[in-house]
Order: structure tokens, then sequence, then C-alpha cells
């Protein structure tokens, strides 16, 4: 087992804002690890020296992930969990300290979709994605927060989304769970700022990522081309060497979002004119 306190190393700049968290020896836990950002990101934290920790439902998906981070960092572990459920949750944070000592680095990456249009919504879908998206990583912050604050240090970062900004059509129950958790995570930051706890926030745009291919959700009307997955484990890397309080990927978005909120009405009222015309247009196809 790893050493149960350990103070992780931060750099300041000249007006002693925190800087680069030291990666190096550094105990990570990456939530939804089994693909896409999650599983590109433990890979990137072991070959920087990270001890990782994965978990997700597949388990043959998380093996060969943490197959990789073995690789770089033998002590690697991996998790089957199906962090829908509470009690899990629970037990997962008591397997990673048991694991690790402890964690000093926590990314709550795990999430799903639920893509329908609002009218196509039931209460039970709603909550089963704010479950998932929203209480399952605040459950989790909390229950392995206590350790960080024992020790004076420790960084969450929680993969929001642009949807989180920008209230994406078709997507109600996946906007407001990631506007929840982006909510809960600036006020945290507040509250942890003199603890030595630094909190992150990132706004993935559309990453070239199965969330947009699973089965029992509406096919997306993608804007824009997918950025690779590489580009937003990029950007986490880069938010982390800097202490930034937010990332957005690709960068142009947190553009678009201070636009919208120049003029709120007028933002909506375009992007419903954006989807009619594309609903038009399909139609069209459709009758050719």
């Amino acid at each position: 087992m790893l050493p149960a306190v350990r103070k992780v190393n931060r750099r300041t700049n000249e007006s002693g804002v925190t800087m680069a968290l030291d990666l190096k020896g550094c105990r990570a836990l990456v939530t939804g690890g089994s693909s896409g950002i999650g599983a590109a990101l433990a890979v990137a934290l072991a070959e920087r020296g990270a001890t990782v920790g994965i978990c997700a439902r597949r388990a043959e998906r998380l093996s060969e992930v943490v197959g990789r981070c073995m690789e770089h960092s033998p002590d690697s572990r991996m998790w089957v969990v199906n962090l829908a459920d509470p009690d899990a949750v629970d037990k997962l944070a008591v397997d990673v300290m048991d694991a690790f000592g402890g964690v000093d680095l926590l990314v709550n990456n795990a999430g799903i979709p639920k893509r329908r249009h609002v009218t196509a919504l039931d209460i039970d879908t709603i909550t089963a994605v704010m479950h998932v998206n929203y209480l399952s990583p605040m459950r989790l912050t909390l229950d392995l927060l206590p350790q960080m604050l024992a020790r004076g240090s420790g960084t969450i970062v929680n993969i929001s989304s642009i949807a989180a900004k920008l209230s994406a059509p078709g997507e109600a129950a996946y906007d407001a769970s990631k506007a929840a958790l982006t909510a809960f995570s600036e006020a945290m930051a507040v509250d942890l700022w003199e603890d030595g706890i630094r909190v992150m926030v990132v706004y993935p745009g559309v990453i070239d990522t199965e969330l947009f291919t699973l089965p029992d959700n509406d096919v997306p009307d993608l804007p824009v081309a997918a950025e690779p997955v590489s580009v937003a484990v990029d950007a986490v890397l880069a938010g982390l060497e800097t202490g930034a309080a937010q990332v957005f990927v690709p960068e142009w978005f947190h553009g678009v979002a201070a636009n919208k909120e120049k003029d709120v009405g007028a933002f909506l009222e375009g992007t419903a004119s954006y989807v009619r015309q594309q609903r038009h247009q399909k139609q069209q196809e459709q009758t050719q």
C-alpha cells in the first residue's frame, strides 16, 4: 500500500496563485475509465508518473486500459462498479483508499447522455441521468474529501460539458445534470479554497467518443466536427499544469458561451431557428 498521508507538491507563481500539480507519484482516480476521455486521460496520467485507479462497468474494457497504465505505473488498479448505485460508490471510495492509502487527484468523468426531446422525457429518465452525472460524482467527492482535507491538498476535476453552458436542444436532462455539476463545483472551489483543495471544471464540446453513438438515444445533429479525444486530454493536462479553474475543449467554445450571456433570448431564438431549419431539411430529404 502507498503512504496514507502525503503532501502533493504544487508550484505557485509570483502572485502566490497555485500552479502545477506534480503528477509524479500522484494517486489518481478516474471514473468512466473504460473508454473515451477517461481511458485516454488515465493512460496519460500514468505516463507522467501517477498511480492511476480507474472504474467503470465493463471489466474487459477496463482490463485493457489498466494494462496500458501499468506499463508506466505498475501499481495502477481497476474496479468494476456501477456508479448509479450509491452503495457501490461508497464501497469504491473505501476500496480505493485501502489500495492507495489516499487520492490526490479525483477525476469525475463518468456520465450518460439520454438525448431525447423534452416531450419524450419522463421523471424516471431525468432522475437516472441526474444520479449518474451529478449525484454520483458528488457522492464520491464527499467520500474522498476528508482525506484531502486532512492532508491539506488535493485536486478535483469534474468533467462537465459545453451543454451545461449552451443548453443543447434535445438534451434537457443531460444539460441540467451537467449544469448542476458545474454549479456545485464552483461553489465547492470557493468553500475549499483556503484548505488547499483545487477544483477544475472541464467543458468538452463535441469529442469523438461513443457518447454520441450510444443506443436508446436520439441521433445527435452535430453542428461542428468532432475533435479527437487527444485534444480533450491535452486540455485537461494543460489545465492541471496551470491550476486552471475551467477548461473549454476546444477553447473557442468559451467565446460562444460568453456571447450567449450577452443576449440569452437571442441565442435561444437562434438555436430554435437552427433546429427548425435542420428538421425541415431532413423532411425534404425524406420526401425526395
